[in-house]
């Protein structure tokens, strides 16, 4: 005996960031709607319940990182990894978002009828599969896996008497005081890691095949605390982001018309956080432009202080081997560990792996365009979340969230059952990042496509985005909308 799979209007995958974000949107645009919101661990919080490393904290200012819709109280600027949990968290209660979370449901497949304007969804729950049906599909799963972490082949890894830890991964009784650690890696994981370990008493050894940017920011931000004494919560949270953005805007800005000067504007603040004759030019200078990648942020200059200090030391060399003892380099120099940390970076895996199908077509998403880098071409009540590379996530995730409720409304206004974006075919293609990070590098090619104009092309570009989806039109030619078939009536 078959039994009808349960149905909600519109089905969120991912309960991290993202995903509350979304369901507050939702919730407060359309009260009357049922939603439900699946993710595969056993935790709100996303990245950040499921990193648990040493110092772990934002990469982006939290006016910014915070979401629009509820300030950041907190004291901290650039705040760790449990504050930022217990805002997310927060909001989901505050909101009774968390009642609507189902816990362990690893989204598997998903499959649109159009006959039935629907979403049939195949999640596994603890072993067993579980079907629910949704007319919109909203993912809200980020972009890496939560499983593995990146690792390189490393020559002799099974030689290293210690423990190889990835981040990822981290072990809750690791005890590194009094021990030499080498930490591998040199993006935002990696000038994380460094000092917090030296605070826990190790010695720290960062070993780095290239050099990455890294900018001194205060953890707090003075131009913050003194509009708060003025002015209340919500005004004083709007005007801060207001700032950030337009600071980090023209930051970005400024990196991609003059790189050179950049550069060297970078270079002297270094030369004054390091000490005196302190070898820039090999461990701070990479050989890549200011914001071809992520800028890596320290609060207060911990890294330049560690390095001060003479706790932590900077290698930048290519890796040999491992040993028994440690790590061989090329130039032939021996690297002595008792802990290696593998800060490598991370698996990107689009939409959490889901296995997606269109009225029996499976969908090939190196075939597909991202469509206002949100929704995939000929994909029917699909959207998507991928914050910005160049800024905070939740500035990106935020605008998404708003047009896909004005898309929401404006199918409602008009009798639509579904939307879908129309490629056109005259649209010539280019890689859905144009980002040169090793994780991005290494999946390109299984991602998604953005096209050379808008609304296909991918705008990096939070003051731009606002008016196209916080304000422009909903309807556009490359959207099709449908009307749900009439009803025939059945014969008497």
């Amino acid at each position: 005996m078959s039994t009808t799979p349960e149905h909600v209007d519109v089905l969120i995958v991912g309960a991290g960031l993202s995903g509350v974000g979304a369901a507050h949107h939702l919730q407060t645009a359309f009260p009357g709607r049922t939603y439900a919101i699946l993710e595969m661990r056993e935790a709100i919080g996303g990245t950040w319940d499921l990193f648990r490393y040493p110092g772990i904290r934002s990469d982006s200012d939290m006016f910014t990182l915070g979401y629009r819709f509820r300030p950041w109280l907190g004291d901290k600027a650039i705040a760790d990894g449990d504050s930022i949990l217990n805002y997310v968290r927060d909001t989901a209660a505050e909101g009774g978002i968390d009642r609507h979370i189902r816990y362990r449901h690893r989204v598997v497949r998903a499959e649109w009828s159009s006959a039935g304007n629907r979403w049939t969804v195949t999640a596994d729950h603890d072993g067993e599969s579980v079907v629910i049906t949704a007319g919109f599909l909203f993912s809200c799963s980020g972009y890496y896996r939560y499983d593995r972490g990146y690792t390189p082949e490393f020559a002799g890894r099974d030689r290293f008497a210690g423990p190889i830890v990835h981040p990822q991964h981290w072990p809750e009784q690791l005890d590194v005081a009094g021990k030499r650690v080498v930490v591998i890696g040199s993006g935002a994981t990696a000038v994380t890691l460094g000092p917090a370990l030296t605070a826990q008493g190790a010695r720290v050894t960062m070993l780095q095949r290239s050099p990455s940017y890294i900018l001194s920011m205060p953890a707090r931000d003075a131009f913050a605390d003194r509009v708060r004494r003025v002015l209340p919560a919500r005004a004083a949270y709007a005007l801060a982001r207001a700032k950030n953005v337009v600071f980090s805007t023209v930051m970005y800005q400024a990196s991609q018309r003059y790189p050179a000067r950049v550069r060297a504007w970078i270079h002297g603040l270094q030369t004054r956080w390091l000490p005196a004759g302190y070898d820039i030019d090999t461990h701070f200078n990479p050989a890549y432009n200011p914001w071809d990648q992520r800028l890596c942020l320290v609060p207060n200059g911990d890294l330049f202080r560690a390095i001060r200090r003479g706790e932590l030391e900077m290698v930048t060399d290519h890796i040999d081997t491992f040993t028994e003892s440690g790590i061989d380099l090329r130039s032939g120099r021996h690297l002595d560990a008792d802990v290696i940390i593998t800060a490598t970076g991370l698996n990107l895996v689009v939409f959490g792996g889901v296995e997606m199908v269109v009225d029996g077509r499976p969908v090939h998403l190196p075939d597909a365009m991202a469509y206002k880098a949100m929704m995939l071409s000929d994909v029917p009540n699909f959207a998507f979340i991928i914050g910005y590379t160049n800024a905070s996530w939740t500035l990106k995730a935020d605008l998404v969230c708003e047009h896909v409720v004005r898309l929401l409304r404006h199918m409602d206004a008009n009798g639509y059952a579904a939307a879908t974006p129309v490629r056109d075919p005259a649209v010539g293609t280019a890689p859905f990042m144009d980002f040169e990070p090793g994780y991005v590098r290494r999946v390109l090619d299984t991602l998604p496509k953005q096209g050379d104009r808008a609304p296909w092309k991918l705008t990096m570009n939070y003051l731009r985005d606002i008016p196209k989806l916080r304000y422009g039109r909903v309807a556009d030619p490359a959207l099709r909308f449908d009307r749900a078939p009439a009803k025939v009536p059945s014969a008497h």
